[in-house]
């Protein structure tokens, strides 16, 4: 089979993997392919007919690609009639684009991972009617030509855009769209240009270069086993990863900064970085002129999240009940239980009809597969002392055909150390949505995926036409208490070309698109040519707006509200 078909068969399966570990494997060379991202990390695309069922115990947790979904509340509302300007204002943007400074994003790539873009809209066109836009790679379409070191999707190029506008019909030159509208709802807050003499819209930056991805749906194999709904969209890990190498290399080719922005986000994993995704951002945030700004998620309020101790464990009665609410009609969920050094836990499961597993824990090192008598219910558990990347216990949960009521996951200690308070972390998948809830969630620790990333740029999402925080919006700080997030932005009520939008993916797009600014300032008028994520992130929290009221920083609003205008004042010693 051609590597192109390998990699989009639902037939392979796409493991993560340094090329080492996956060698040692010995798997036969014609039923695999290799695609490699950095060094010795890549992603294998391996015939499913060969290999064991998917979970973590066949294989390593971080070898499983985690689904993203996108950082949207609600669909746009096609109400706009005049353009509102104020979360621009709010956050010191339109300020800064006027004289003396006038940055508009100049000379700088803004790259947006997400649902693809509408390229025929005049806010991605210069006056002249010729495109803003660099590059699309639609990782949907397989009959044009991939990227130079990709194997599938196609490419289109400014020129070939460029002449698809001067046609009549032009995707029938240029067939990539954004059938969802996410993309460019972000992309035009970010980077839209002005349009009418009375400002009819205008975005952050609109004057930089734009490129964009847009990624592919998850194989089925993977939407069956994380129980993503038919009519969800989904995105895999290792399209995200390509989609960001993709985007990271447009800096080296143009020798321009690079700002990354990401839409969308994933409430998998242990909240704290160190998966080898998060690594891949680390690497690229730290590099000269390379930014990443990510949204920090709408999952605040979802009751998605769940945290628990079990201190005293020298009682063996003293466990945690958590209890789940299931929907009737739900066919299955995720759960994930992450556990702490030096402590070690049990868990095991009641069902609504009162019957119990035994407990799984450190002694089982494996999966396990329950089945109950008066429930047409199946669960499989799989347990890792030491999780590879993180170092960390986790039980990986994973119900199919639950019963509706309440399940209870009875969590116990196993061993551990006097004194330690033997606290542990709960989460469920974006796509659990109000089907599976816990009964008593925590609103904290909800920060999606890579927000957790440390040298990342991390944004919560605010209300600013009341300055309240916006309830749904993802809350810091990390599992081992890390800071993050960094500053929050507005996210409400936010105008986009195709309507007022709501969300942490708006709060990314402002945020992103006053980096595009910063970058313009710093690198190509080269005023500071070293910068990239942790320098902007401090300039950006010098400058921040901060209430006397508050602590920071502060697990909602990190140490303050983006006001980019506020960063120059200070530069200035007007502050």
């Amino acid at each position: 089979m051609p590597d192109r078909e390998k990699i989009l068969s639902d037939d392979y399966m796409d493991i993560i993997s340094d090329a080492s570990e996956f060698y040692s494997m010995n798997y036969p060379p014609e039923e695999y392919y290799y695609q490699q991202v950095e060094g010795d990390f890549g992603i294998f695309y391996i015939n499913r007919s060969i290999v064991p069922p998917l979970n973590p115990t066949n294989f390593t947790y971080r070898a499983i690609p985690k689904l993203f979904a996108l950082m949207q509340t609600e669909e746009a509302q096609q109400n706009r009639t005049v353009f509102d300007p104020s979360a621009l204002i709010e956050s010191g943007i339109l300020q800064v684009q006027r004289p003396p400074l006038s940055l508009l994003g100049s000379g700088v790539v803004l790259g947006f991972i997400d649902t693809g873009i509408r390229y025929t809209e005049d806010v991605f066109r210069y006056a002249d009617g010729s495109s803003r836009i660099i590059a699309i790679w639609d990782q949907t379409i397989q009959t044009g030509v991939p990227p130079e070191g990709m194997k599938y999707g196609s490419q289109y190029t400014k020129s070939m855009i460029d002449q698809a506008l001067r046609t009549e019909n032009p995707r029938n030159f240029v067939p990539s769209w954004d059938d969802n509208g996410h993309g460019t709802s972000v992309a035009s807050v970010a980077a839209g240009s002005s349009l009418g003499e009375g400002t009819i819209f205008q975005g952050a930056a609109p004057d930089c270069q734009i490129v964009v991805v847009k990624c592919k749906q998850a194989k089925q194999y993977l939407r069956d086993y994380y129980f993503v709904p038919e009519d969800v969209d989904a995105f895999s890990e290792t399209d995200v990863i390509m989609a960001l190498k993709y985007i990271e290399e447009f800096g080296i080719a143009y020798r321009r900064p690079v700002v990354i922005c990401f839409g969308m986000g994933s409430n998998l994993g242990g909240h704290a970085g160190g998966s080898p995704f998060s690594t891949f951002i680390n690497r690229t945030a730290v590099r000269r002129s390379r930014i990443v700004v990510a949204g920090g998620g709408n999952e605040g309020s979802t009751a998605h999240h769940y945290s628990g101790s079990v201190r005293n464990i020298s009682d063996d009665d003293n466990h945690d009940q958590v209890e789940i609410q299931v929907k009737e009609g739900t066919p299955g969920f995720i759960l994930e239980l992450w556990g702490g050094l030096p402590n070690s836990l049990s868990a095991s499961i009641h069902s609504p009809g009162g019957e119990r597993t035994e407990a799984v824990d450190f002694r089982t090192q494996g999966g396990r597969s329950f089945s109950f008598v008066y429930e047409q219910t199946q669960v499989r558990v799989d347990h890792v002392l030491v999780e590879q990347s993180t170092g960390d216990e986790l039980f990986v949960f994973r119900f199919t055909n639950p019963t509706a009521g309440v399940w209870v996951v009875d969590v116990g200690s196993s061993f551990g150390v006097m004194g330690n308070d033997g606290s542990f972390n709960m989460w469920m998948p974006i796509s659990a949505g109000e089907d599976v809830v816990f009964l008593r969630p925590d609103p904290y620790i909800t920060l999606t995926g890579p927000a957790n990333t440390m040298e990342i740029l991390t944004v919560t999402t605010y209300n600013h036409a009341n300055g309240s925080f916006y309830g749904r919006s993802g809350r810091g700080f990390t599992r081992i208490n890390e800071i993050k997030p960094d500053i929050a932005a507005p996210g409400v009520d936010i105008d986009t070309i195709l309507g007022k939008v709501s969300g942490a993916s708006m709060a990314a797009a402002i945020t992103a698109g006053a980096a595009a600014q910063f970058m313009q300032w710093a690198v190509v008028q080269g005023n500071n040519n070293h910068v990239e994520s942790q320098e902007l992130r401090n300039y950006f929290i010098l400058g921040a707006k901060r209430s006397s009221e508050l602590s920071y920083p502060n697990r909602e609003w990190g140490y303050g509200k983006l006001n980019i205008a506020g960063t120059f004042d200070m530069l200035a010693g007007l502050s």
